[in-house]
């Protein structure tokens, strides 16, 4: 019985399973404020605009 050819596919070889150290990340993981953050920010742009 050949239990190769059973199961799932084998992955190609050579191809890498996860992204290289240091390379490219998700927009999540890049450092990216959150959405109170990003108000927040904003807010106080604002009030020291207002008080130039």
């Amino acid at each position: 019985m050949d239990y190769s050819k059973m199961g799932a596919p084998k992955a190609h070889k050579g191809v890498p399973k996860h992204k290289p150290k240091g390379g490219e990340r998700n927009a999540q993981q890049a450092g990216r404020a959150s959405k109170e953050e990003l108000l927040a920010r904003m807010k106080k742009a604002a009030e020291a605009r207002k008080a130039d």
